[in-house]
């Protein structure tokens, strides 16, 4: 009980990516950078994907659900770590760092799943174009999304239960800049290999599964390309697939080395660096991808921007 009253009255001490050093300094502030790019990035393809009509297909309102998963995501970690930073505190209380773990959990769980259900999509609208209106309608394209983040938040409410439940009576320093499991692990003074060996099974059904769906629908969709007589056609399908492949090999590629190594090879060093690079720098390439190789999101952003300008000029 002692433990328990020291534990729910003491704060972590998140011991960051950065120090005050020029160079630090430097890279902290081309984070700021990062993730003001990606919180306008991911905000301005929600909105687009919502004033524009031409838009609202099932293809863009899953894409309109991955940026509003970025967004948070992003802002799950970024601004506690630079208010860390700036302050120099680097603590979080119990509460704070659940509530990272539990967001954090859920929104990678529900990004799992519905980059199998994007690519779901694009297997339905090239390889079964006829039947596209049926496969994803209205309902079942919202029920997809829907059921992404309800199995996300399943998954980080089975993992926050399960991480808060040990008893963490070592040092509080967690060698991360923000809460993450593996990295808070190392701070229990109870056995957890009974969880890692959980929670390595929780990444094969969030990771692996979904992975094969991808595999399986793109397999099918370059041989319906492969196929196809005309050059646009071609070029088309290919620039809306390869902006997806490359957001998936970013993705999952860092979350499976992150979630599915045994702890005892791990390196806080390099896992910080990986976490960063997708839970900071992903965020903020995902719109920049979908943006730039995707016409229909020009035009749209061209669209609404010269209406901005036609509203100037009457003013």
């Amino acid at each position: 009980m002692a433990w328990e009253n020291q534990t729910f009255n003491s704060d972590f001490i998140l011991l960051g990516i950065f120090n005050h050093s020029p160079l630090h300094t430097f890279l902290f502030t081309l984070v700021l950078v990062i993730f003001t790019v990606a919180c306008m990035g991911n905000t301005a393809m929600v909105l687009l994907i919502y004033l524009d009509t031409q838009l609202h297909t099932p293809m863009y309102f899953l894409l309109s659900q991955l940026s509003l998963m970025d967004l948070m995501l992003i802002c799950t970690t970024v601004p506690k770590m630079a208010d860390n930073f700036l302050s120099d505190r680097k603590s979080i209380s119990l509460a704070g760092c659940g509530t990272q773990i539990f967001l954090y959990v859920s929104l990678l769980g529900a990004e799992c799943f519905l980059l199998a259900t994007m690519a779901y999509d694009r297997y339905a609208a090239i390889c079964q174009p006829l039947r596209y209106p049926i496969l994803m309608s209205q309902k079942i394209c919202a029920l997809m999304a829907a059921s992404s983040w309800i199995l996300g938040s399943i998954d980080g409410i089975i993992v926050i239960i399960v991480a808060m439940s040990f008893p963490y009576c070592g040092g509080r320093e967690i060698p991360h800049f923000f809460c993450d499991v593996p990295a808070l692990l190392t701070l229990s003074c109870r056995n957890t290999k009974t969880f890692e060996q959980i929670m390595f099974s929780c990444c094969v059904i969030m990771l692996v599964f979904p992975v094969a769906i991808i595999i399986a629908s793109y397999t099918r969709v370059i041989l319906a390309v492969l196929r196809m007589g005309s050059g646009e056609g071609h070029h088309k399908a290919f620039a809306t697939c390869s902006s997806h492949l490359m957001v998936v090999g970013m993705y999952y590629g860092a979350a499976m080395f992150i979630y599915m190594r045994p702890m005892s090879e791990r390196s806080p060093i390099r896992d910080k660096m990986v976490s960063a690079f997708y839970t900071i720098l992903t965020p903020m390439l995902n719109p920049l991808i979908y943006s730039l190789r995707n016409r229909e999101i020009s035009r749209a952003f061209l669209k609404v921007l010269g209406r901005g300008k036609a509203a100037e000029q009457m003013a």
